[in-house]
Order: C-alpha cells, then structure tokens, then sequence
C-alpha cells in the first residue's frame, strides 16, 4: 500500500512547472465563461467585477 510520500517526488515536479502559472492572492481572478443552469446563457466572471463578491458552488442539486 503506498503511502502520502510515494509519489511526493512526482508531485514535487510538477508543483515546480506549474504552481508559479497559478494566481497568488490578492490577483485578479482570470475571466472565464459558464452557461447558466438551463445551459441558455453565457455569464462570463468579468460581469460582476467590481460589483458583489463572486462565490463559485460547483455540484449536482438534483
């Protein structure tokens, strides 16, 4: 059974090619496109900048 440092070499790697491409804190979140429940209308995030805080829920409410 492997355990928590059985593949900490391979994470290692990749958190080195792409955890300086990830936003720090206090960065402008990129803009993005979701369509919305009825899968109708395109919201895009930079709708709402500057406006209300933005929370995002992802999940299946059936």
């Amino acid at each position: 059974m492997p355990n928590m440092f059985t593949y900490y070499k391979e994470y290692k790697t990749w958190q080195k090619k792409y955890d300086p491409m990830a936003p720090k804190e206090g960065d402008e979140a990129p803009d993005f496109e979701l369509h919305d429940i009825n899968g109708e209308n395109p919201i895009h995030l930079s709708d709402f900048r500057g406006k209300k805080p933005v929370a995002l829920i992802f999940g299946s409410f059936t």
